[in-house]
């Protein structure tokens, strides 16, 4: 018998389709989890005690799956388990606003500890969002993590969760509001603006790929995070009609001094050449935090505008560590530009993602690449290099 602790993540099988059965889940992890002092016997468990238990549960014909990932403390012969429910993932569930529902009696908890919830691929709707904006408000929400990732959401979505984020602005985090079927459009992201300029806001994370985005949407982040641009570190734009007018407004935000933002995601954005000019004059006055830049599938960018990126990489002060450039236009030019920049920094960058579906870098190309790490003695040896 042993003592548990610490990490809980809950799991609900794909196969589950009711609301009314989510809710007898929320009910037992509010009754027998959702505090670090609670305990509950062993026999509850359907498989031997080990450090990954699974406990399953069968209300009517149903069946779900609690995921029991622990840490024996061997300094105890405990007959519990001590638990901590921290993560609740429920993607592709088939679940409704009447889940949503549930869960915000869970949030509203004084005893809930949970730090992780994932609803993405449900059927939510605006309705859905409404009911966890109203626990989002609560001061014992401490929510650090937040998925709705194609969730039939709107810009309406973005109204109640701005609205609520600035009661409790501190969490969470990371808000993921991701996918196809999230059409927030600009008019959502100017919502969630609003509350980034909150100096109390703590986004960490920041993800809106696929929302029905223009280049306005970057007008109004650039002014909200030169506002407040101290936590942001993470950006995901991806797969939004940006286009290069957007992309100059979040250099605007690139060049401030107090940018941490360390990876921003802009691939299938519609950029040009334009794109790597504003980001190449923004990364020289402010090359020091951004970490990982992502420019895959904009098929307009070419040799020349690799040339523009790769000359940053002779600042001494170049801390780019991933760059990816798959499926844009590129030729064997372009491995020569990477090659002589990286023979005057050879440290960086440590992954370079040139793959392409019907590569045109040609075996002289990729010869360029490997001639540079020889030329620099292998200082580069652990960097990995993609052109396949």
């Amino acid at each position: 018998m042993y003592k548990y602790g610490r990490v809980l993540e809950t799991w609900l099988a794909w196969s589950c389709s009711v609301n009314a059965n989510v809710k007898g889940l929320l009910f037992y992890l509010t009754n027998c989890l959702a505090n670090l002092h609670t305990t509950c016997p062993l026999d509850l468990l359907a498989a031997p005690v080990s450090s990954d238990c699974r406990y399953s549960m069968a209300p009517g014909h149903y069946s779900y799956s609690l995921d029991l990932h622990c840490h024996p403390d061997r300094q105890t012969s405990s007959p519990c388990l001590l638990c901590e429910p921290n993560a609740l993932r429920l993607s592709h569930c088939n679940l409704s606003e009447r889940s949503c529902d549930a869960l915000s009696s869970v949030l509203n908890s004084v005893s809930s500890c949970l730090k992780e919830l994932d609803l993405s691929n449900n059927n939510l709707q605006v309705s859905g969002a409404k009911f966890l904006s109203a626990a989002l408000q609560s001061p014992h929400c401490t929510l650090e993590t937040l998925r709705l990732r194609s969730c039939g959401l709107s810009e309406i979505s973005c109204d109640y969760l701005a609205a609520a984020l600035k009661s409790n602005p501190s969490h969470p985090s990371v808000l993921d509001l991701s996918g196809q079927y999230n059409n927030l459009q600009d008019s959502g992201v100017k919502q969630l603006c609003v509350l980034l300029e909150n100096p109390r806001c703590r986004f960490e994370t920041l993800r809106l790929w696929d929302c029905g985005l223009s280049e306005l949407s970057c007008d109004y982040l650039a002014a909200a995070l030169k506002s407040n641009p101290s936590h942001l570190r993470e950006l995901d734009l991806s797969l939004n009609n940006l286009q290069d007018s957007g992309v100059q407004h979040l250099c605007g935000f690139l060049e401030s001094p107090g940018c941490g933002l360390e990876t921003l995601r802009l691939s299938y954005c519609g950029l040009s050449e334009n794109s790597c000019d504003y980001l190449a004059a923004a990364l020289k006055s402010n090359p020091t935090h951004l970490r990982e830049l992502d420019l895959r599938r904009n098929y307009s960018l070419q040799d020349l505008d690799v040339k523009q990126l790769s000359d940053l990489q002779e600042s001494p002060d170049y801390r780019l560590e991933t760059l990816r450039l798959k499926d844009c236009d590129l030729s064997e030019i372009s491995c020569d530009y990477l090659a002589a920049a990286l023979k005057s920094n050879p440290s960086y960058p440590r992954v370079l993602d040139l793959s392409v579906d019907y590569s045109n870098l040609q075996d002289s190309g990729v010869k360029q690449l490997f001639t540079s790490r020889t030329d620099t003695q292998n200082k580069t040896k652990q960097n990995d290099y993609t052109t396949h």
